[in-house]
């Protein structure tokens, strides 16, 4: 699959770009369980006040908050906030402050003066504690039993006893409130420094082993009580938190939304893209195989690559893009949030992503081999199709329908079972992630909730733990769907590469030689010899003749001699063996492809013909022929009484494959085509077969009117045809047994002379 990558070179920015969207994407939907914690940890629970920094208490309170602080904490927290009253406020302000906290009318207010968030967390962390030791002895049923008890424990008990004894009542009085009981902060604030010092450092230890949830919680409640006591409508501030928090969940998901819908119109383009210049490069490879190439992977194989695999290929392209990509993003930010969130589930995570892998392993394991057996199938499949339509006539002549769909249907019938083996493997998939993510979120309720319970969680943190943990999953789960549906178009992408990458054996030669122009229109054979590829012997052995200008060259041999062969030499359909041809005094492998066969006009053994019109098949080889030439071409090749026949005469429809025309017609037509090329060079590869005798005759005088100066080669296996030829070269197994004309092989090639004796009577020989 990496080969494929080097094609996307000309896609960077998009591919880029895609990262960045991504990056986004999966930043803002890593943030909305944040957000979700945060409206039920905040907003449901603390009514929207985040944290204890208070932003306005009263001067009273603030004291008592003060007596369990120490020096460090106090000037800290001091620092950090503003004394504020009627008479230190000039009238705009002082209207200001009492439209938000009505009690300033009555009492002085510390106003929180700073918005860094960073002292805004320390503050928070100061004040915690001191406001959940305030809020019980304040408002407790059992305050003064828990004064009482703290004190003993952090003063101890005789020492309290002691230090009570020694005041006299005066003393004492300046510690008691209206009710005769202990002032504690009073009393606190009385003491010696060191004492002071000794009783607050054992108060930290009291909150060694308290859970950090349930601290916040007390400090909240707190900030909540002493915000009405000022008057601030908590109410509001409630509503405000959830309605603003929800705000910004709704733009984070219309950023995710547009990201999402951004990456999939670019990755669209890009595998799209992809796909257009594959297929591209592979029609392109396939234009300039040679015949042992074609035959190599077969035409079959090769328009499966072309469609089939290049499809898969930009399927997969698409959801690499879309979720490879992604699922990175939301894995890792996933896993960092988690922790965040909670340290002492994160055993659950690693639970189920290795549940997930478990899965993906077993079915990569399965599932991997029968992508390619699945690709060679529909290799087989299209071959057993195209064979049958091509052979649709012949397979009726001989009334052998069944015999096909049968064979089409175990090719058929394998195909399925395969794809049915394969999709029954993946549909599997998805209910066996879902059972481990919803076993997953049991398991998360089932611990968070005992966690809630001793207070080291919130309800909302462990919502949010199930969201991270659903997203961790998830993107493991595209990451396994996407190696699931990989080596399919692994697959593809190594049979699409095989067609890229196959060495050609027709190759343009590096330094091309420029034709001679004073030999234009000469072939030479020299010592010539060629063998298939693969094969163990040579078809054709030691070749040597030269076709001149102005002159018939004709062929003629028993059927597999090797006529078909030598001439497909010519235009570098194979390269020779061993020896050389020359055209216009130039080696062919040292000519330019393209220039070699622009001076070749070649009329194939079985006519072919191109969906289109008459005209433009006729113009196939000339696309600038005029109308005059045209009608020319058509005349000479005996076709013009059959298409002034026609309606619409040289518009009438071909049907692909000239299936519209009879096979005489489709040959006059493919002689035409050579003729309005006008070339130097004429080959017709046995091309008069399918004529008449009587068309034949006229073609072939037309044809030597028409042609001229040019070099005419003809491979024949009727002796008419070639009887006037200035040189006939008898072939036989593969070797020249005679080149001469007519009446000089007649006296000096058996082989010659048995082929004519097969054809005509010694009359109609004498005669000719």
């Amino acid at each position: 699959m990496t080969k494929l990558f080097k094609y996307l070179k000309q896609s960077w920015v998009a591919i880029f770009t895609i990262l960045i969207l991504l990056g986004l994407q999966a930043t803002t939907e890593l943030s909305l369980p944040t957000y979700t914690s945060n409206i039920v940890n905040v907003g449901i629970q603390q009514s929207g006040i985040e944290n204890a920094t208070i932003k306005a208490i009263r001067e009273s309170e603030m004291d008592k908050l003060t007596t369990f602080m120490n020096d460090s904490d106090k000037k800290k927290v001091l620092d950090n906030y503003k004394l504020v009253n009627k008479d230190n406020l000039s009238t705009e302000e002082f209207n200001n402050y009492k439209e938000e906290y009505p009690i300033i009318k009555n009492e002085s207010l510390y106003v929180l003066n700073t918005k860094d968030k960073d002292t805004i967390e320390k503050l928070s962390d100061i004040l915690a504690k001191p406001m959940l030791i305030v809020y019980n002895l304040e408002n407790s049923s059992e305050g003064n039993k828990l004064t009482d008890s703290m004190m003993s424990k952090m003063m101890g008990q005789n020492n309290m006893a002691a230090n009570q004894a020694n005041m006299d009542m005066s003393q004492m009085a300046k510690f008691m409130d209206a009710d005769g009981n202990l002032d504690m902060f009073a009393y606190i604030n009385a003491m010696p420094k060191e004492q002071k010092e000794e009783m607050l450092s054992k108060m930290d230890d009291q909150f060694v082993n308290l859970p950090e949830a349930m601290l916040d919680q007390g400090a909240i409640t707190f900030v909540k009580a002493e915000y009405t006591a000022i008057g601030v409508d908590t109410d509001s501030l409630q509503m405000n938190y959830i309605f603003m928090t929800g705000l910004k969940m709704i733009g984070l998901t219309i950023i995710s939304v547009i990201c999402s819908v951004t990456v999939g119109f670019i990755a669209a383009r890009v595998a799209a893209t992809l796909g257009k210049n594959l297929r591209a490069m592979t029609f392109k490879k396939v234009m300039n195989f040679s015949k042992k190439e074609i035959s190599e992977f077969s035409t079959a194989s090769l328009i499966t690559r072309s469609t089939n695999d290049i499809q898969q290929i930009q399927q997969m392209m698409v959801m690499m893009l879309r979720m490879v990509f992604f699922a990175p993003f939301m894995a890792i930010g996933g896993i960092i949030k988690a922790l965040n969130t909670n340290l002492s589930m994160s055993w659950i995570i690693a639970l189920g992503v290795v549940c997930v892998f478990g899965i993906v392993l077993v079915m990569f394991t399965v599932v991997m081999p029968k992508f390619k057996i699945l690709q060679n199938l529909v290799d087989r499949l299209n071959l057993v199709t195209r064979e049958i339509l091509t052979g649709l006539g012949v397979i009726r002549a001989f009334s052998n329908e069944k015999f096909e769909e049968e064979r089409f249907d175990v090719a058929n019938k394998d195909l399925t079972k395969v794809n049915m083996f394969v999709n029954r493997m993946m549909s599997c998939m998805m209910p066996a992630m879902m059972l481990i993510m919803n076993l997953i979120s049991i398991l998360i309720v089932w611990v968070g909730a005992k966690n809630v319970d001793l207070g080291t969680i919130q309800v909302g943190d462990m919502m949010a733990f199930i969201q991270y943990t659903m997203q961790i999953v998830m993107s493991f789960l595209m990451i396994s769907m996407i190696s699931v549906m990989m080596p399919r178009a692994a697959v593809s992408a190594n049979r699409i590469d095989e067609v890229l990458t196959t060495d050609i054996s027709i190759k343009e030669a590096d330094k091309v030689e420029e034709f001679d122009n004073d030999k234009k229109g000469l072939v030479e054979f020299k010592n010539v010899s060629f063998k298939y590829p693969d094969a163990d012997e040579k078809i054709l052995h030691d070749i040597s003749f030269t076709a001149k200008p102005g002159q018939t060259t004709a062929f003629i041999g028993s059927t597999g001699s090797g006529k078909s062969t030598l001439i497909n030499l010519i235009p570098r359909f194979y390269d020779v063996t061993e020896g050389e041809i020359k055209v216009d005094g130039v080696n062919v492998k040292n000519a330019s492809i393209h220039d070699l066969r622009e001076r070749i006009g070649y009329v194939p053994q079985k006519g072919v013909l191109f969906s289109g019109t008459i005209d433009s098949n006729i113009k196939y080889g000339n696309k600038t022929a005029s109308e005059e030439v045209v009608e020319t071409a058509s005349r000479v090749a005996q076709a013009t009484e059959f298409i002034d026949s026609k309606p619409d005469r040289y518009e009438t429809p071909i049907a692909q494959g000239g299936s519209n025309v009879s096979g005489g017609q489709k040959q006059r037509l493919s002689i035409a085509r050579a003729i309005a090329k006008e070339p130097e060079i004429y080959i017709f590869d046995d091309s008069f077969s399918a004529l008449d005798f009587k068309t034949d005759a006229k073609l072939r005088k037309a044809l030597k009117e028409e042609t001229g100066d040019a070099t005419v080669l003809i491979v024949a296996q009727r002796i008419s045809t070639i009887l006037h030829a200035e040189q006939i070269v008898v072939l036989d197994e593969g070797k020249v047994v005679g080149i001469g004309n007519h009446k000089q092989l007649l006296k000096n090639c058996e082989v010659y002379k048995e082929i004519a004796l097969s054809q005509l009577s010694k009359e109609e020989l004498e005669n000719e």
